[in-house]
């Protein structure tokens, strides 16, 4: 027994790591301590006077001075205080690792901090970028005249100095320039992204802001009056100009009186920076650092298999505890900006949903239900009451399920935000803990489990379309055919959908002629499960997904083709979850890699194609080039108004396929119309959603006799020379 007992005493204790509060308390405290040992240091003798240049606190009493030193130690403690209460709330979260890969964050932060992304939106950025750089360069003109206070051996003097001071007049002028433009798009323009977020605190941070500058301004002036406007202050090209509206003998009492409010200015800036949305000025370029991750952004956040797994109680999120530490800081991180709002298909059609909502009511719990209490990412509006931890309170169920899953919202954001993720994880709350989805869905489901395929039709009928070929196509694992190259999963709408079979039918004839060795898993491939876990049903997806790993790893599956988007992304980000690994393609890059090779040959007839993006292809995967080669080896492309990583989604993803869309204008309609509008004959796809979706909504809008809409291959195939 006595053995047993002290081996916990001679047991190294476990070291904690300081949390994200504790760092920023430490940080305030020697912010604080550093600031007021920079009076005594300044008042240290050796100093003098420069013939062309300024005395430090020239003017300004020594009591003026000791107070400025202590006022800023501690507002400077309180700003880091007040950010520590708001890291209480971020570390509610559960753990999630943002560590290694440090060249990428670096990157990302360097971006950040010279707004790379912010200036994608040229008039916005520009706006932003002029009063961002305007304050940073008057901030390091303050810091530079400290450092130059405090150094026994001066430089900032002569033409250093003036050259200095034409500098932070320019930056300056720049400074206010970008205000005023801000004031006229919020409350002159308006534009609706704006409109809808303007509360009283965004005219308190523009006065606040307008008010470190014109003070700084007229400080300037009062102070070279006092000095008698030597001529060497003509270089400050404002300040010297301003300085003959003030009278030499109220020269020193109004340069006091500006000093002061300058001063006053900043100190509120300093309250304001964590209690507003402000605060974005250090939380966004941080997001940004914090944003590179292992998985996939394809993939949804992994699970514990639940197939084995006997200790969860709950799965998804419904209360701020579930999201992890990164989803929370995400709320605090929000520019509040709008651009996921203009870019999401269910809201610019006329859906409940909008992604900054969702942001800001995830944000607004966490600030109300935290110890103590913060300030909410933006005010609350009237009426509006938050008495609990819960999420799914604030945010509604038909916002969730509006969702297309698009990914328009996180590719477009420009602090890295990751919205879907936050509405996934809700889905599965409401989809596994609650059974609160649409009744449609629940026949998918249904499907799903008993035939293995969402459309219910008989898995002894997924190869029936071979029939239709002139050849014959192997089918992995019955006799003669115990191997190949690649195994071709065609998907369930390859297999089922009448529409969907031509393309099937295509590529396998093209995949035959370039000499392919590939086969199929004709009565044993089973669904994906990527509507199941799209629409929050992980049990039924790891079900599916389970099954299919087992039946590849029993036949030795390395190398895997797909003509399906969402399959593609399943078996490349999502399947690995589950220790599915396999060399994935899609039928877009054999393709093009294919008519590169010269296996395939295609006579180009120059009518026009218009080509739609797959998100599921495209912002899940980044591959925008290779379906693109294929439709332009075959016609001539031309390209809608969004396309690329800003094309417009089908409305299929998200499992909207197999739900009813009763509110508003239809997704597909309006990517229809958009489509038609280039004047395009056809309209290549490169996945079998988007086909049945475009092409519906072609028809939809009665162009569907002289607008066609077909697969990538289908148009290849055609044009295969003779």
């Amino acid at each position: 027994m006595a053995d047993v007992a002290s081996e916990p005493a001679n047991q190294a204790p476990e070291r904690r790591r300081p949390s994200a509060a504790r760092i920023l308390l430490g940080l305030g405290v020697l912010a604080g301590l550093g600031t007021l040992l920079l009076w005594p240091l300044g008042r240290l003798p050796g100093h003098f006077e420069p013939e062309v240049g300024r005395v430090v606190f020239g003017n300004i009493p020594e009591a003026l001075e000791a107070a400025f030193y202590v006022t800023t130690a501690v507002f400077l403690g309180l700003t880091f205080y007040l950010f520590s209460l708001r890291a209480r709330n971020w570390q509610r979260g559960q753990p999630e690792s943002r560590t290694g890969r440090w060249g990428e964050r670096l990157r990302r932060l360097e971006q950040g901090l010279r707004m790379k992304t912010l200036l994608r939106d040229r008039q916005a950025g520009l706006m932003h970028a002029m009063v961002y750089f305007g304050f940073v360069v008057l901030f390091l003109g303050t810091v530079t005249l400290e450092i130059d206070h405090l150094l026994p051996t001066k430089f900032l003097h002569g033409t250093v100095y003036q050259v200095y001071s034409a500098v932070l007049d320019l930056a300056a002028v720049v400074y206010l320039a970008g205000l005023v433009w801000a004031f006229v798009r919020r409350y002159l323009q308006r534009p609706s992204r704006l409109r809808s977020k303007t509360k009283p605190e965004d005219g308190w941070i523009l006065t606040t802001l307008a008010a470190i500058g014109v003070t700084g301004l007229l400080t300037e002036a009062a102070r070279i009056a006092w000095m008698n406007t030597p001529d060497f202050e003509t270089w400050s090209f404002v300040g010297y100009p301003l300085a003959s509206s003030f009278e030499s003998g109220a020269a020193s009492d109004w340069h006091r009186v500006f000093w002061v409010a300058h001063v006053a200015s900043f100190l509120a800036f300093l309250v304001a920076l964590p209690t507003t949305k402000l605060r974005h000025m250090v939380t966004s370029p941080s997001n940004m650092f914090l944003a590179p991750r292992e998985r996939p952004k394809g993939a949804m956040r992994e699970m514990p298999n639940l197939m084995e797994a006997e200790d969860i109680e709950t799965i998804g999120v419904a209360e701020i505890t579930e999201l992890t530490w990164k989803q929370l800081f995400d709320t605090d991180a929000c520019t509040v900006c709008g651009r996921c709002t203009a870019v999401c298909p269910a809201n610019l059609t006329g859906k409940p949903l909008d992604p900054r909502e969702i942001v800001l009511k995830t944000g607004e719990v966490l600030a109300a239900s935290g110890t103590p209490i913060v300030s909410s990412p933006v005010a609350l509006a009237d009426g509006i009451v938050i008495d609990s931890a819960r999420v799914l309170d604030r945010v509604r169920p038909e916002e969730v399920w509006s969702c297309t899953s698009c990914r328009a919202c996180d590719e477009v954001c420009p602090v890295n935000i990751e919205i879907l993720d936050k509405i996934l994880d809700m889905r599965r709350y409401l989809s596994l803990m609650e059974s609160n989805f649409p009744g449609e869905l629940g026949k998918a489901y249904v499907a799903m489990e008993n035939q293995a395929n969402p459309w219910g039709m008989s898995p002894q009928n997924r190869a029936d379309w071979t029939a239709k070929l002139d050849f014959d196509v192997k089918v992995l694992g019955e006799p003669g055919a115990e191997s190949a190259e690649y195994l071709w999963f065609v998907g369930c709408a390859g297999s089922f959908d009448d529409r969907n079979q031509g393309v099937t039918l295509a590529l396998a004839t093209l995949m035959h002629r370039a000499g392919i060795d590939f086969a199929i898993l004709g009565r044993r491939e089973t669904c994906t499960g990527d509507a199941a876990r799209r629409s929050g049903n992980e049990y039924l997806f790891q079900q599916l997904a389970l099954q299919n790993i087992a039946t590849f790893d029993e036949l030795g599956v390395k190398k895997v083709i797909t003509q399906c988007a969402h399959c593609f992304n399943t078996f490349a980000n999502e399947y690995p979850q589950l220790g599915g690994n396999y060399e994935v393609v899609h039928h877009s890059e054999l393709l093009a890699e294919l008519v590169k090779q010269g296996r395939l040959d295609a006579a180009g007839n120059g009518r026009k194609i218009t080509y739609h993006d797959p998100c599921y292809l495209g912002r899940h995967n980044d591959i925008y080039m290779a379906p693109r080669e294929v439709v332009a080896s075959a016609a001539q492309l031309v390209e809608m108004p969004r396309h690329g990583n800003a094309s417009f989604c089908c409305g299929a993803g998200g499992a909207r396929f197999w739900m009813e869309e009763q509110t508003g204008k239809k997704v597909n309609v309006e990517r229809a119309e958009e489509a038609v509008a280039t004047g395009a004959v056809e309209i290549a796809v490169a996945c079998p959603f988007c086909y049945v979706m475009i092409d519906d909504g072609v028809k939809e809008i009665g162009r569907g006799e002289d607008v066609r809409v077909r697969d990538i291959a289908e148009i290849l195939l055609e044009g295969q020379k003779p």
